[in-house]
């Protein structure tokens, strides 16, 4: 790792555990390249990047200002979030799941539409795949990826492959309660219902029912309030 990104990574991480809060001033450009031990060229190039990415305010001849990075942030902001496991705001969480349920609906509509007979092998899978948390949250993981590049918009596709990794994790701790896999499987036969029936709007129906369901149980499973 270039010794930017470190620095980079180790300052994200000082914003996320609130270390610096939004609205103060970080150290000098001088103390902050005491501190990693590096040269000022090196620290200017990190702020620059901090900054384009919504973490930070420059101000000639002023100390840099830490942004609120939920209302200055931007799709780079996301990325460094999602690299950022043990940091991340539990609110974060949940915040992805709503996003996902204003996302989800559409690209499923498009996939039950257009490309049917893709959706029904999709969902053919889940009634082979073992009933462990682990196995189901790989399965589901395929679906949606499946489900998206069914889809016309390429860019659905495109933004679920952000989340890969937090979405297989997430999931995993998510079908370790039996009646969730249960629960899945249910809309898994509904929404198969719905592809042989032609009936994109009810296929985007039953995928908001079973959002706002998964948030309201993640939300009781993590405490989340």
């Amino acid at each position: 790792m270039r010794v930017t990104d470190k620095i980079e990574k180790l300052f994200i991480r000082k914003v996320l555990q609130q270390e610096y809060s939004p609205g103060t001033q970080i150290p000098s450009e001088r103390e902050l390249a005491a501190e990693y031990e590096v040269g000022r060229p090196v620290i200017r190039e990190v702020l620059q990047r901090l900054e384009r990415d919504g973490w930070l305010t420059i101000r000639s001849g002023q100390r840099a200002v830490v942004n609120d990075y939920w209302k200055e942030g931007n799709l780079m902001t996301i990325v460094h979030l999602l690299d950022e496991e043990e940091s991340m705001p539990n609110e974060f969480i949940v915040h992805l799941l709503e996003f996902r349920k204003s996302l989800s609906p559409a690209y499923v509509k498009d996939a039950v539409t257009y490309k049917p007979l893709s959706v029904v092998a999709l969902l053919k899978e889940s009634e082979t795949v073992p009933d462990k948390p682990a196995d189901f949250a790989e399965y589901d993981w395929r679906l949606q990826r499946g489900l998206a590049a069914a889809s016309p918009n390429p860019i659905y596709l495109l933004i679920l492959n952000s989340f890969g990794h937090l979405y297989v994790k997430m999931a995993t701790h998510y079908f370790y309660e039996e009646t969730y896999r249960d629960a899945s499987r249910a809309y898994y036969r509904e929404l198969m219902a719905a592809t042989l029936s032609g009936d994109g709007t009810q296929a985007k129906n039953l995928v908001k029912e079973i959002m706002e369901k998964s948030i309201r149980l993640w939300k009781e499973q993590s405490k989340v309030k």
